[in-house]
């Protein structure tokens, strides 16, 4: 029964796991130039909405 349900779905459970491989290579990524200091923003604050908030001289 388990087997059937692998052998019928095996197309949707290895996309579904290759998807979740990159989500979480990113979210790791993300933490750790966060870690370093790393911004992800360009700091180019003439532009950006937010620019006063987030690199306060």
């Amino acid at each position: 029964m388990f087997l059937d349900f692998l052998k019928n779905n095996a197309a949707t459970i290895i996309v579904a796991l290759c998807l979740l491989a990159i989500v979480v290579a990113i979210t790791v990524k993300l933490i750790k130039d966060k870690k370093k200091g790393k911004s992800s923003c360009g700091c180019n604050c003439a532009n950006c909405p937010m620019g006063g908030s987030c690199h306060k001289n």
